[in-house]
């Protein structure tokens, strides 16, 4: 992984901070979060447990800074997106309709991301210390803010609901990333029993209308 056996300096143990996290980063491509263990990350990044765990207090420690690298990358790459994807002249309806589809579609190929965010609350944020807890979630406020900023430049009629459309916005794409990925016994059943694909979900697709939904209903609202 590096090319020393101790990490002596600051920026020693930087590098090998970057090589853990980029390590797990690309086990996420192909291995889902819950299949990720300390123990085949410490083989593939060539370290013992041990030292895994001198720069991170935990595997769910190591995913959050993960999660927070990957939907900062998001935030950034977001607002070229709806630039191109929003017609600022057109109807609030119309502009509803394509920031959800440009959101959705922006997550299309953000696997690691998506995995991420569905495991959150229920799995992430569990097994670390305070301290970890409340760095990620300073993190996550940002990204959240960020996100509020661009959804107000495009729907100004969102006024300071901006934040919560996002934040419900947020729980959707974990929620609905779940659901779109069915265990082998789900799509065997599928297959088995075609009338049950009513079931099956497209996750772009569903994605976008749930966004559209949550959006025209927290304008309503806002406007109400």
């Amino acid at each position: 992984m590096t090319d020393f056996q101790r990490a002596r300096s600051e920026e020693q143990r930087g590098i090998r901070r970057r090589a853990i996290l980029d390590t797990t980063a690309a086990m996420l491509e192909t291995t889902p979060v819950g299949e990720i263990s300390l123990n085949e990350l410490s083989r593939r990044a060539g370290l013992a447990k041990s030292n895994v765990l001198r720069y991170f207090e935990s595997r769910e420690a190591i995913l959050l800074e993960l999660l927070d690298r990957a939907w900062r990358q998001w935030v950034t790459d977001l607002p070229a997106l709806a630039d191109a994807g929003i017609d600022q002249g057109a109807p609030v309806g119309r502009r509803t309709e394509q920031f959800a589809a440009v959101v959705a579609g922006s997550l299309a190929h953000r696997r690691t991301l998506c995995d991420l965010l569905s495991a959150q609350a229920g799995v992430l944020e569990h097994n670390v210390s305070p301290q970890a807890a409340a760095r990620y979630k300073r993190a996550a406020v940002a990204n959240v803010a960020g996100i509020a900023a661009l959804a107000r430049r495009h729907l100004p009629e969102l006024g300071d609901s901006a934040p919560q459309l996002t934040a419900a916005m947020i729980m959707a794409v974990g929620a609905v990333w779940t659901h779109a990925r069915p265990s082998p016994a789900m799509l065997a059943a599928y297959e088995a029993d075609p009338s049950l694909t009513a079931f099956k979900l497209d996750f772009v697709t569903a994605l976008r209308e749930m966004l559209a939904t949550l959006t025209a209903g927290t304008i309503a609202r806002a406007s109400a």
